[in-house]
Formats: C-alpha cells, structure tokens, sequence
C-alpha cells in the first residue's frame, strides 16, 4: 500500500476526500444540529477531538488486534473517547451540552470516524494517523461552521449568536446583528434548510473542482509553443569557423 505524503493527507481532509462534502458521511449530526455557529463549532471540536484521538489509538494497538475483534476493539475506543468529550462539555459548556443533547453521544455512530479507523488509521503509522484524523477533523469542522453560518444569517439576521455558550462570558458580545427587524426564514433554521444549504456547497466545491479540471486540461492541451526550437546547452562554446 502506497504511503501519502503530508501534503496529500491535508488535501484530503479539507477539501478532496472532505468527509461531509465528498463521502457525505455523518449528515444526522451535520444537518440537525448546524442551524447556529456556536452549535456548529461545539459537535465540530468534538467530533475532531474524538477522530483524532481514536486514529492514534487504532494506529498504537494495528499490530496487536486480531481481525475477529477489530472492529469491536475499534467501536470501544471511539466510544471511550465520546464519553471523556461528553464529560469535558458537562463540566465546562454544560448549556451547549443540554442544547446539542442526544447528538454528542451520536458521535460513536458516525461512520466518517470508524471509517477513518479501519480504512487509515489500522494501517499507517501513528504520526500520519494523526494528521489524517485532525485534517479529517477539520474539514468536517469547517462544513458544519458554514453551513451553520449560512443557515444563522440568512434563518435569524445574526452571525456568532450565544458565543457565551462555548467561550464564556468574553464572548457575550461578539453577535452580529446586520440587519434590525429582521425577519427570522423558519425554513433555513429547520432541518429542510440544512438540507438545501448542504446541497448548495457540494455543488460549490464541484463547480469549483470542474473549472481547476478544465484549467488543468486546457493546459495539457496548449504543450510546446509553435515555432519553438530546443537549445541544447553543453557548457562549452563550439568552433565551427576556424
């Protein structure tokens, strides 16, 4: 199996294989709860904490678990770490706990983080496991911070609504309110408008994907200028006229 490189792996988790946009894994979580960005930020740093903490521990223990109980042994570490994320949110962000509920928890299920484990992490070396599920992590973080976004905007009138709830009381006035009187769009804030503003960044990305294709193309097919001739340079001036 060929090895990435650190390049590739980063490429991967934030924009080729980005697990939202391009496997399109863990959208319970992605479209139920990103209709804030203080929500969105929340699920998205524990799901990074728990991608990357469970490709290290999967990517420690490759070489001592046996194929009859990877999987279990796999789901038991994910759930572990799900359980200290879900208790670090209690004891410091209790409130965001009590308004994400059932979906910290979820996190176990979510197949981007299993699939990571199994297809990456149980055959790569604990450095690169690492990168893999923090890039993963991150691409994954920041799809649900714009989708939540968006979905704040143009649902309610506000961007960063309720920071408090994750930073603390120094991010009580970091709201924005661009417009006053703004009528609040029921249908982004409800699950069908998580639907559709997924839909528009993956036709985003794909768009912009088709013009880096073309531009790629279009270059390929120009090759070598007309009328160009090859200089062959030996670093010793010939004599052809004595």
């Amino acid at each position: 199996m060929a090895t990435k490189t650190r390049s590739e792996i980063i490429r991967d988790g934030l924009w080729t294989n980005n697990p939202a946009l391009v496997q399109v894994l863990g959208l319970c979580p992605l479209l139920a709860v990103t209709s804030t960005v203080v929500n969105a930020i929340g699920l998205g740093l524990a799901t990074l904490m728990v991608l990357t903490g469970s490709n290290l521990a999967v990517s420690v223990i490759r070489t001592y678990v046996t194929d009859s109980v990877r999987l279990p042994a796999f789901v038991m570490i994910i759930a572990s770490l799900v359980t200290c994320a879900e208790l670090l949110m209690q004891a410091f962000t209790y409130e965001l706990y009590q308004i994400l509920g059932i979906f910290i928890p979820l996190i176990v299920t979510n197949c981007a983080i299993l699939g990571r484990a199994d297809a990456f992490a149980s055959r790569n070396s604990p450095g690169a496991a690492v990168l893999d599920g923090a890039m993963m992590g991150a691409g994954f973080l920041v799809v649900l911070v714009v989708l939540g976004g968006m979905r704040e905007i143009v649902g309610q009138g506000t961007l960063f609504a309720n920071m408090e709830l994750l930073l603390g009381p120094m991010a009580s006035d970091w709201q924005i309110g661009p417009v006053s009187g703004y009528p609040d769009v029921l249908f982004m804030v409800l699950p069908p408008g998580a639907f559709v503003g997924l839909g528009l960044l993956i036709a985003l990305k794909n768009r912009i994907d088709y013009h880096i294709a073309e531009s790629r193309r279009a270059t390929a097919a120009e090759g070598p200028v007309a009328g160009s001739k090859r200089v062959r340079v030996t670093g010793q001036a010939s004599q052809e006229q004595s």
